[in-house]
Order: structure tokens, then sequence, then C-alpha cells
């Protein structure tokens, strides 16, 4: 993965004006869109059009302290018009071209990445990999901001306005793995770009021999295979802890590749504040 990942710097940096073809760079590589967009954006801490943009403006910046017309730099570095590389440059550099023409800056330098592995063995991870049949998640469901670190008060509300009698009833239409509640996340942007909506639910596992009642959301999932990652310490810092050890750790040193499914949160032991707990982290994944 980490050869991958610095191959596709190497074709940003080909040609910064084209767009990368990313289903196609994927497709050469023996990965998939999806899990080589999961992977940059995990690892270099921002999303891969992101990076794209900021490398465009780093070198045009060059031409536009040199004096170049403006014009002239936009077609350069891919842009149709003045204007859109001007709204380019100032959401990178945080200034106009005509400003950096003049006083030479400030400017926002974005470095070509290089991707490495470091080995730490510091913190081993308890994995297994689960073949699971198709599953249903049911629950009660709600459009919420993504937010990478800390708690995410718009799921924090999302369960606190669900009356307490509603867990208990939840848990008991529960008959299938994942067991216990459930943070489930699902039609996330690829990038993961914070501040992006996602559905969050909140609900259990049940099969098909269960009558869902009408009043709850549903999320069928197909079969396929898990990679499930288990934690336990403080909450919800340990479950992102965990998550960026899958990005930075596992998955560029094993032979599996994540594929298009909902992220499931297995609560399995909790403090009666969720202070602490004990969590699995379910990431659907297939072979590499």
């Amino acid at each position: 993965m980490i050869a991958s990942l610095n191959r596709l710097v190497d074709l940003v940096e080909q040609d910064l004006a084209a767009d990368v073809d990313l289903a196609r760079a994927a497709a050469g590589l023996g990965t998939t869109e999806y899990h080589l967009r999961r992977m940059f954006s995990s690892l270099a801490g921002m999303p891969f059009s992101e990076y794209v943009r900021r490398r465009r403006m780093t070198v045009a910046a060059a031409d536009v302290v040199a004096g170049a017309e403006l014009l002239d730099v936009a077609v350069r570095h891919g842009y149709g018009s003045a204007e859109a590389f001007g709204r380019a440059f100032r959401a990178v550099h945080g200034v106009a071209p005509a400003q950096v023409r003049r006083d030479g800056g400030p400017l926002r330098s974005q470095a070509r990445l290089v991707f490495r592995l470091t080995v730490e063995g510091a913190r081993p991870m308890d994995v297994r990999i689960a073949s699971r049949p198709a599953v249903r998640l049911v629950g009660h469901a709600a459009r919420v901001p993504l937010v990478h670190e800390g708690v995410n008060p718009a799921i924090q509300q999302h369960v606190a306005s669900l009356d307490p009698a509603e867990h208990q009833r939840l848990k008991d239409l529960a008959d299938t793995e994942p067991g216990g509640m459930l943070a489930v996340s699902t039609d996330l942007e690829p990038d993961r770009r914070e501040g992006t909506e996602l559905t969050y639910l909140h609900g259990v596992a049940v099969t098909d021999a269960v009558d869902v009642p009408a009043d709850l959301d549903v999320i069928d999932v197909p079969a396929g295979d898990w990679a499930v990652f288990r934690a336990t310490g403080p909450y919800p810092a340990a479950l992102q802890a965990l998550w960026a050890d899958t990005a930075t750790t596992w998955f560029p040193s094993n032979p599996w590749r994540l594929r298009q499914g909902p992220e499931v949160v297995a609560v399995l032991d909790r403090a009666a504040d969720l202070s602490t707990a004990t969590v699995e982290l379910w990431l659907p994944v297939e072979a590499g």
C-alpha cells in the first residue's frame, strides 16, 4: 500500500495541471479507488483532491511571483479562467495572486508527500477476520457531520434524544454479530473530509428471522469479510486512535483492503458515564 501511495504521488507530479484518473490509477496499482482514497486521506491527513490543489498552487505561486500573466498561469495549471484560478489560489494561500505579485507573499507551501512505513510495535493490535453472512442493521438513523477527534455533538444529541426504554427494545431485537449496541457510520465520502455528512445509525444487528418494527430504520448489508479490531480505554479517544492505527499500521502491512460498506462500532462493555469502554471496530474488507 505504501508503494501504491508513493506511485500515486509520482503521477500527480508528472503533470500537475492534469486530473489524475484515480479509478485507472488504482487498477494499475492492483487496488481500488475506494481503498486508495481512504488510505491517502487517512495517512496524509487531507483528501487527495486537496493535496493536488495545494501542490498546484505551490508551483503556480512561483509563476505569479515571477510576473507571468494570470490567465497564462491559470491555463498552465489546469484552470479555465483567471477567476477560477484566483479562487483556488486564495483558498490555499489566503491572499489574492495580485497581492503576492506585489508583496512576494505570504505563501503557504505544500511539499511533495513521501509515504513511509515506520514499524514500532509498541501497540500490538487485537484483530480477527470474520466472514459473515448478510445482515440487517436496524435502529434510528440521522445525517450528521464527520468529526475526526473528540465527541461528535450531533451524534451525542441524536442518541440522547432517544427514550431510555428504546435502547432496551433495540437490544431485545439483536440476534447476531456484531453484538451489543452499535454505532454505524455509512454513506461517508471516500476522502473522509471533516465536516462532510454521513448517515449515523444507533442500533443493533439482526438476521432475517427478526420481525423489524416499522418505525426503525434499516441498513441491509451483504455477505462479506470484515476486519474486527478490539480496543479498551477512554471513549471515544481509544476508538479514534484505533481507527488511526488501522490506517497507519495494519492495512499497509496486511494483504487486505477496504471495500465499500458501513463502518460499525460495537460497544461490548462501558462505564456508566461512557468515559471508558471496550469496543470492536468492524471494517468491511476484501483480499488485496
